[in-house]
């Protein structure tokens, strides 16, 4: 797959259809201003010590000018590392290279945040769902998308500065597990850089978006894909991928960002016993794998999300993924650690040298990754300061590890697991409970969390005045069960789970509440080891947190609303509307002397009642930028004229088939096509692909079934079935749409509504 292409000569090659457009603000030659910022923190008196343990974030006292040109992105190692003194910015998608989602400024607080009010949006192009922080450097701001694409913003006005599209292949669609996200872009010495869905890591120029270099990271053979953020250390990219329910090996790559050249890659688990391991401790990790299923099928550990930087020790942290398959006793027959699955990896950035590892779940087998956020973060204990790097992985577990030699320091639960009863802190090893082991047992079990976790890849954030993490938590569970038999899925998920015979146990007396049961934003006291206080969502789901030194907390929520909370007890302070779901995390920043706060809306359909008012995109993905005093507003209503019009009357084929064949067809239709369409034939917020209803093709059946089982339309994200739809179960489900688009039809005509 190509964007755009630069060759040797620096002629810039694009394809038909690329997207690069560079707008002529990008060539002003315009500074930021210098100004004061204010830095205070109202706290009350018990958590007072924490300031003089944290002055490095709160003692600042003025903003470090810009004197590059707006899109510059000239960012070097040194203001990297230097980022928290530099708080007009937000250089990465972490806020620093320690990943804390913490910014020194207070401007808005909480006397002032009620004045809160959108300053500027923009649309975006794409649906599905939208998890990038933006970044903000030098005056522009950069946010990715759902499909990878790229966006500039003039900070002061929102003026588009470019856009770039990688142009992914959208049948690629089929390799990814959940939806086709991309949670940011890293900045350095004037370019940016994108992990592409289909595997590439792009280098695109700061100032015009055109593409400097692109080096494809995976096997295009494999099912890998990209979604996480790169992350750049003194010169070099390091970008992982994901995979892990395919049939993939998980490894991170560190390249050079001035060439794309590798420079080093460290692979998570052991490959071919009878081929040279590629790293040392890879001949230890081969010795807790059992039989030789595993490095067949890839293994898993995919390295998808989360990393964390600590210059003290010049140490990058990367969390690695579940087992290929989910079930380990298909994966390595017998039991065994399984290294280096669910763990915390300490590396050398420069060499990829193993430093340390810790494994949150010894042998996984329910998909508990540990590829969580990661953050390093100076606490204070009674006995003194120390260096710790912290994670609240899916497994329910909250962790915090000595940042030099990765001795446990505290493993508590976090939330309501039922997996294991506690970590043993002589062994670092959880005490599992027997029969949620289901591939011993052979029975089937309700174990929570589920495969969604406890903490997904939602970022948390760290207050060092508070001495508070804010984790997003989302309480569920699954019925897992081991199958009769396995095959190997070539062409999708490998997980090895029965999870329809466990569901009868859902039924039984004192069973609980089945799948997703509750969320909230929990702040968690790391030092002692416990919940401080909790924030319940009024709809579930999880969105990303930032903290400030305002003292407060900003999140979204998936009842379409912006937030900001009292960063000390959870009291909310402040709303806006979003006319759109939120997942993403915010950003926050300066701009002529005023502190805007970012957020990236959209994903999986729109909250109840909201209706479409973006012409671009069917869920509202926006860019919104607040300040205080703010006069923009979102509109009312979408455009009755253009593209994106409203939907016109549902006009579909007549119902002939029988009510044999629409039974058929929604049995088959519930297992094949919900999970993207909504359940019965009506998108909902998990929905990420159009309402079936008012398909073009419901009269065409020799342009339904080419599409179902051929792929016809994977370019435009429907990637066909093949041989795993019968064209007898295509005609099925195509029966059962019908009848669903003239429900539909007689309801729009009962209500007398366009």
């Amino acid at each position: 797959m190509a964007g755009v292409r630069r060759s040797l000569a620096g002629e810039v090659n694009r394809p038909p259809g690329q997207r690069n457009r560079e707008h002529p603000a990008d060539r002003r030659n315009i500074s930021p201003k210098g100004c004061p910022v204010r830095i205070h923190l109202p706290l009350p008196q018990a958590v007072s010590a924490l300031l003089v343990a944290t002055s490095a974030y709160v003692a600042l006292n003025a903003q470090v000018p810009s004197s590059s040109p707006v899109g510059a992105a000239a960012v070097s190692h040194d203001r990297l590392v230097k980022a928290h003194a530099e708080p007009a910015s937000w250089m990465t998608t972490g806020g620093t290279l320690q990943e804390p989602r913490f910014s020194p400024l207070d401007q808005i607080g909480e006397q002032t945040v009620p004045n809160l009010k959108l300053a500027w949006f923009k649309d975006i192009d794409t649906e599905r769902g939208q998890e990038a922080t933006p970044v903000v450097v030098d005056g522009a701001m950069y946010v990715s998308t759902a499909w990878s694409m790229v966006k500039a913003y003039d900070v002061r006005t929102g003026a588009v500065l470019w856009e770039y599209d990688p142009d992914v292949a959208r049948a690629k669609a089929a390799d990814a597990c959940c939806d086709v996200v991309n949670r940011g872009v890293a900045v350095w010495n004037g370019k940016v850089y994108l992990g592409a869905l289909d595997g590439r890591l792009i280098a695109l120029d700061g100032r015009s978006g055109r593409e400097v270099w692109s080096v494809q990271t995976t096997d295009t053979a494999a099912p890998y894909t990209i979604t996480g953020v790169p992350r750049i250390i003194k010169g070099n990219v390091i970008i992982g991928n994901g995979g892990s329910e395919y049939r993939v090996r998980g490894y991170v790559t560190a390249y050079d960002a001035e060439t794309g050249r590798q420079v080093w890659r460290w692979w998570t688990v052991p490959g071919d016993p009878s081929r040279p391991y590629e790293q040392p401790e890879l001949a230890r990790a081969a010795r807790t794998w059992r039989g030789d299923a595993y490095w067949k099928i890839g293994g898993g550990g995919t390295v998808w999300d989360g990393m964390a930087y600590d210059p003290e020790l010049d140490t990058i942290y990367v969390g690695t993924g579940n087992g290929n398959p989910w079930n380990q006793g298909i994966r390595s027959p017998g039991g065994g650690d399984n290294l280096f699955l669910a763990s915390i990896v300490a590396l050398d950035p420069g060499t990829g040298r193993y430093k340390w590892h810790y494994q949150t779940t010894p042998g996984e087998s329910w998909d508990y990754t540990a590829t969580q956020p990661i953050m390093v973060a100076d606490l204070v204990y009674p006995r003194g300061r120390r260096r710790v790097v912290m994670q609240a992985p899916k497994n329910g577990f909250f962790y915090v590890l000595d940042a030099k030699t990765g001795q446990l320091l505290s493993a508590e639960k976090f939330s309501p697991l039922t997996w294991a009863t506690h970590v043993d802190m002589r062994t670092g090893r959880p005490v599992e409970v027997d029969s949620a082991r289901y591939e011993i047992t052979q029975r089937p079990v309700i174990v929570a969390p589920g495969a969604l976790g406890m903490h997904n890849w939602h970022p948390m954030a760290f207050h060092p005045g508070t001495g508070l993490v804010y984790v997003p938590v989302t309480v569920n569970n699954a019925a897992y069960a081991a199958p009769k038999a396995f095959t190997l899925n070539p062409q999708g998920f490998n997980t090895a789970v029965d999870f329809a015979s466990g569901a009868a146990l859902y039924d039984q007396p004192g069973a609980p509440a089945r799948g997703n049961v509750e969320s909230y934003i929990l702040a968690w006291d790391p030092v002692k080891g416990k919940e401080a206080w909790r924030i319940k969502n009024d709809v579930y789901g999880a969105s990303g947190l930032l903290a400030t030194a305002g003292n407060l907390i900003f999140s979204g929520n998936h009842k379409g609303e912006f937030s900001a909370y009292r960063a000390t007890d959870g009291v909310r302070l402040w709303t806006a509307p979003t006319q759109a779901r939120v997942v993403a995390a915010p950003a926050t920043f300066m701009v002529d002397g005023q502190q805007h706060v970012a957020i990236l809306v959209g994903a999986r359909g729109l909250p109840d009642g909201q209706t479409r008012t973006n012409p671009l995109s069917a869920n509202n993905s926006r860019v919104l930028v607040f300040k205080l005093g703010g006069t923009a507003m979102l509109p009312s209503a979408m455009p009755t004229t253009g593209a994106g019009a409203p939907r016109i009357r549902i006009n579909p084929p007549l119902a002939t088939a029988s009510n044999e064949a629409v039974i058929a067809g929604e049995q088959a239709y519930a297992a094949n096509c919900a999970v993207c369409h909504g359940a019965t034939a009506i998108p909902g917020a998990g929905s990420i692909a159009p309402d079936l209803r008012y398909s073009g093709l419901l009269p065409i059946r020799n342009g339904w079934n080419p599409t179902v089982r051929d792929g016809d339309r994977a370019q435009r994200g429907m990637p066909g079935f093949g041989a795993r739809l019968s064209q007898e179960t295509t005609d099925a489900i195509l029966a059962y749409v019908i009848k669903r688009a003239n429900d539909e039809k007689a309801e729009q005509s009962a209500q007398q509504r366009p």
